[in-house]
């Protein structure tokens, strides 16, 4: 199949190394953040928050979390161009979707007489999804993974190389990144840039994935 999607995704890979001196440029990097903003979530909660570490500082930070586990991941934080924090809000609140509202009526998508009857339906949504200790978090968590497929098909199109990564300690995230967080949490981040070419034995392999006909039912 020759569609310009398909190229895109059949020549996406998982990046094993990165060649740390090559750097993505800053107008790819604006391009990468907003096609994550503009991402799909459910009911338009955008229940998340992105840390981009670029900075030396922020590496060593990222590198001081793999102390304790997921130590091949580890130099992806020193490596890699940038690396982006995938965090959810775990407990999807009124005001949090007021926000969202907001702007909606704003930008004359939603009429003021209707505000109450749209912030109600979406909050009695958002509570049929919370768990036993009062939590959406599995809710809010799966919009994060919509996001990130946004972000590996942004930087397929753009040639530039990416490894996503649930092996990252949260826990520890969590503390070092306390006040960029504020309250979110983060379960999977996301390396890009270009990798190192006699290093990266992941680069130029055959895509190895189930047939259609495993994978796909058509009724």
């Amino acid at each position: 199949m020759t569609h310009s999607i398909i190229k895109d995704l059949s020549a996406r890979y998982t990046t094993k190394q990165y060649d740390p001196s090559k750097r993505i440029s800053a107008e790819n990097i604006e391009i990468i953040k907003e096609a994550i903003r503009l991402s799909a979530s459910s009911i338009n909660s955008q229940p998340w928050k992105f840390i981009l570490i670029e900075s030396d500082e922020a590496k060593n930070r990222l590198d001081a979390t793999f102390v304790n586990k997921y130590q091949p991941n580890r130099h992806h934080a020193k490596e890699a161009s940038h690396i982006i924090l995938f965090a959810h809000n775990p407990n999807y609140q009124r005001d949090d979707h007021k926000k969202v509202l907001d702007i909606n009526v704003a930008l004359g998508r939603l009429k003021e007489e209707k505000y109450d009857a749209a912030l109600n339906g979406a909050l009695h949504f958002a509570d049929l999804l919370r768990d036993e200790q009062g939590s959406n978090a599995t809710w809010t968590k799966a919009q994060t993974y919509i996001a990130l497929g946004n972000a590996l098909h942004t930087l397929a199109r753009l040639g530039i190389d990416s490894t996503p990564m649930e092996g990252i300690d949260s826990e520890l995230i969590g503390e070092v990144f306390t006040d960029e967080l504020n309250g979110y949490v983060c379960h999977v981040a996301l390396a890009m840039g270009y990798h190192a070419d006699a290093e990266d034995f992941n680069f130029g392999l055959p895509k190895s994935r189930l047939a259609t006909e495993e994978v796909f039912t058509v009724i």
